[in-house]
């Protein structure tokens, strides 16, 4: 698990290009969520930095931090100056200050589960917001997915990650983290949101958005670029994707 959290680094360029970045729906969604200005917040695994030029738009203070050194070199070429960039894992993170929102866009997952909870708390200011949001990007058409899916099975016969809690989302009303965050002593008024959102692509972008998830990065290059082989062979010109945004917000106790 841990080499695939760092190991985005060597398609750093690439994340950058071909994943999509964020709505302004879900900065409204969170800022309506807080019911108040928010003027610093906390960025756990800032990638390349999609959302938090979102963030950093609408006037917050964020310090960003990703312990990919890739990673956060990309991230200083696209973000404006009220952004400071820290290399850092979340659980190296120095305790001594706290934030009126900590927030992880597509890299919860990669951190470790002891004392998440524990040590979130202490980065959120009381009264404060936590909000996590995952983007499973998926091919709308069925028939696609399920083309591509033996396209890739050779070489790859699951190429997501799985939920850290091993419950598939149409198993709960609830889904990760949330569930963790219901149970976590230190917040209160959980709640999850979907932000419906269709992209339409060509299919050589798609594969593009391919090449930095994790599980293509990890196979050997010779597998890679044959899978890939494979996977533009069977879908068309454009591919329509369907990106929603699945948010979990969570409020620090006073």
């Amino acid at each position: 698990m841990v080499a695939r959290a760092l190991s985005f680094g060597v398609v750093a360029e690439a994340y950058e290009r071909f994943r999509p970045g964020y709505p302004v729906e879900l900065l409204d969604l969170v800022m309506a969520y807080a019911g108040g200005p928010v003027r610093t917040a906390l960025e756990i695994g800032a990638g390349t930095g999609k959302a938090t030029r979102l963030f950093a738009r609408g006037g917050i203070a964020v310090t960003a931090t990703e312990p990919d050194a890739a990673m956060l070199a990309e991230l200083r070429k696209h973000v404006p100056a009220n952004v400071t960039t820290v290399q850092a894992a979340f659980e190296d993170l120095p305790l001594d200050s706290s934030y009126e929102l900590v927030y992880s866009a597509a890299a919860l997952h990669w951190t470790k589960p002891q004392g998440r909870w524990a040590r979130m708390a202490a980065l959120v200011r009381p009264g404060g917001v936590f909000a996590s949001f995952g983007v499973p990007i998926q091919l709308a058409d069925p028939d696609l997915k399920e083309a591509v899916r033996a396209a890739r099975s050779p070489y790859l016969e699951d190429d997501g990650v799985p939920s850290p809690d091993g419950a598939a989302p149409v198993d709960r009303p609830m889904e990760w983290p949330g569930t963790e965050l219901q149970e976590a002593e230190g917040f209160t008024d959980v709640r999850q949101a979907v932000i419906e959102r269709r992209l339409t692509v060509s299919a050589h972008d798609y594969v593009g958005y391919l090449s930095t998830v994790s599980a293509y990065v990890m196979l050997a290059p010779a597998d890679r670029e044959q899978v890939f082989r494979r996977i533009i062979e069977v879908l068309p010109e454009t591919v329509e994707l369907d990106a929603e945004i699945t948010a979990h917000l969570a409020r620090r106790h006073q």
